[in-house]
């Protein structure tokens, strides 16, 4: 049942703004190779709905060549990237709003290597994790409007003056605390894959003696 209220009228504009499953698709995503313009390009005519404001940038020359020192993506080759590296840039894109750029290459840093020394399939990979952003984006949806809800019920129970800024408070309080959490449990298991690739050269080495 839908609460009343000014702010949970807005409820269906606030999700319309976070474009919840805007992403590049494989489709859009040319097969010749491009040069950094146009991978600029392209993120900015994706993602630019998602914008907070018109200063925000979505993709920059300095953010490309901090994510290449920072070896998130495998070497590019003649100032080009190939689909790989938009896949990839795509995956750093969605992390850098929560991770580190340590954390970010820690996390993508298996794909790397496999596309260094296995025939690592890319693009089913990225194909799986654009079905998991579906299904989340109607989970958040549904989750979403019971934390507005919630506000609205328990801001309903305070016998307090300006109940809609108060409403606006709690539910920012609310959505900080479970992103915290998400954030936390992914830190975790970026520590989990830190201790397992240090632990598997270990092996190997004991193996060979």
């Amino acid at each position: 049942m839908k609460t009343e209220g000014c702010y949970m009228e807005n409820t269906t504009d606030i999700l319309n703004k976070l474009a919840l499953e805007n992403n590049i698709s494989l489709q859009e995503m040319p097969d010749i190779d491009l040069y950094m313009d146009q991978v600029i390009q392209l993120f900015d005519h994706t993602f630019k709905t998602t914008k907070r404001n018109d200063d925000e940038k979505v993709l920059t020359k300095t953010m490309i060549n901090n994510y290449a020192k920072g070896k998130l993506f495998i070497p590019i080759k003649n100032k080009k990237y190939s689909k790989k590296h938009l896949i990839l840039i795509s995956l750093v894109y969605q992390l850098k709003g929560s991770l580190s750029i340590n954390d970010i290459k820690s996390t993508l840093g298996i794909i790397n290597s496999k596309l260094t020394n296995e025939d690592f399939e890319l693009e089913k990979f990225y194909k799986s994790f654009l079905s998991i952003q579906q299904r989340n984006a109607v989970d958040f949806e549904k989750e979403f409007q019971k934390r507005v809800d919630d506000a609205h019920s328990e801001v309903a129970r305070l016998e307090e003056k300006d109940r809609d800024n108060l409403e606006k408070i709690l539910l920012i309080l609310s959505l900080v605390n479970i992103s915290n959490s998400y954030r936390r449990a992914a830190e975790l298991l970026i520590d989990q894959l830190k201790e397992e690739t240090l632990i598997v050269p270990i092996t190997a080495i004991n193996k060979k003696t």
